[in-house]
């Protein structure tokens, strides 16, 4: 395992043979190989470099703007200023869209969640968010979360205002919103904690298959995978979930990469986190089905899990000041060992590629 990260890593510092992460990914198979960002970002030269390098990462996620708070802070007054600069972004480097998230029990404008609603109005107001927001973007995003988050970690619905007020018929009139109002975008449910078997697994693959049973378009499941250094699930056991959801019909990407760590880091927990890294990206790869891989930002400076989760960090693949660490080269090292015998294999050989160049910086951390 060292050895084949060390390998790995020695052919990445050459200086005019370099694989990268999406160039990997490409050619093991996968369609893309992606980071969530935010306008937070814009100025840092440093970090942008890295970002609008397609050789490394080929699509981006917003990581807020297009939330519900953002896009229509107001009844009927939408504002689509922040979701349109990620979007922006994402045309002129050339990378694929993927749009997040038209329904989230979190993030929401006080008009929802405290709103007056009945079964009807309620209903009224999500299918007018979705349309509105779904037809904004259309033909810009390749894929959207539609729903996102909607069960308990034992497998029962969230008590959401959604699920409160409409029942868990809300999923189905939001896909079939989002459906209706782009026929040709690929629409996803969205979740942590179904990354293996178990109860929420299995809610999950009841909602996939409760929607097909009523003739609604679902096309795949994102798996979040917001993992804790020693706690991510095994290679095989990736595998054998993900399949799981793949042998429905649906496709699969995990969504939302991290691999946190309790702090201070130590030479054991970055051992452990580079494997969890590298068994991720493998298990991804030998799944037919699973089109690719958005980690939940790049860069610690940017990274939401030191506010979000106090005392742990360190759970991204490069560090504050825009550097590699061994996390990268695991991730990497999984596309690169399993490209030869994907069953998503593309058929193509790896090439390694010369990036475009850029300094890091030595910004100090801040938390996003």
């Amino acid at each position: 395992m060292k050895l084949q990260i060390l390998l790995v890593k020695s052919c990445f510092l050459l200086p005019f043979s370099t694989a990268q992460l999406h160039d990997a990914a490409k050619s093991a198979g996968l369609q893309y190989y992606g980071t969530e960002t935010e306008s937070v970002s814009f100025a840092d030269q440093a970090y942008q470099a890295v970002l609008k390098n397609t050789s490394e990462f080929g699509q981006i996620t917003p990581g807020n703007s297009m939330k519900w708070d953002s896009i229509e802070p107001q009844p009927g007054k939408f504002s689509f200023t922040g979701g349109d600069a990620i979007a922006a972004l994402a045309k002129v480097n050339n990378q694929l869209l993927r749009c997040h998230t038209l329904v989230w029990h979190q993030q929401l404008p006080l008009w929802v969640t405290n709103g007056t609603w009945t079964a009807e109005s309620l209903t009224s107001a999500l299918q007018n968010h979705i349309t509105n927001e779904v037809n904004h973007y259309k033909g810009q995003c390749f894929a959207w979360d539609v729903v996102n988050e909607a069960l308990n970690d034992n497998g029962t619905f969230r008590n959401s205002v959604f699920f409160r007020v409409i029942g868990q018929d809300y999923i189905k009139i939001a896909f079939e919103a989002a459906a209706a109002a782009d026929p040709d975008v690929k629409l996803y449910y969205n979740d942590f904690g179904t990354e293996f078997p178990g109860a929420k697994s299995n809610a999950a693959q009841a909602i996939v298959k409760s929607l097909k049973a009523a003739g609604v378009k679902i096309d795949g499941v994102g798996f979040q995978a917001h993992f804790i250094v020693g706690g991510t699930p095994s290679k095989a056991t990736q595998i054998a979930n993900m399949g799981a959801f793949t042998a429905l019909g649906v496709e699969v990407a995990i969504t939302e990469l991290d691999i946190r760590m309790t702090l201070p880091s130590t030479d054991a927990l970055v051992t452990q986190q580079t494997k969890d890294y590298q068994s991720t990206s493998a298990a991804c790869v030998a799944t037919k089905g699973c089109v690719g891989i958005t980690v939940w930002d790049f860069d610690d400076k940017y990274s939401w899990i030191p506010s979000t989760f106090p005392g742990t960090g360190d759970g991204t693949m490069f560090d504050g000041s825009v550097t590699r660490k061994e996390a990268y080269f695991g991730a990497l090292s999984g596309l690169v060992e399993s490209s030869g015998n994907s069953t998503n294999s593309t058929g193509e050989t790896f090439v390694e590629s010369t990036p475009t160049s850029y300094t890091p910086s030595t910004g100090t951390n801040t938390t996003y």
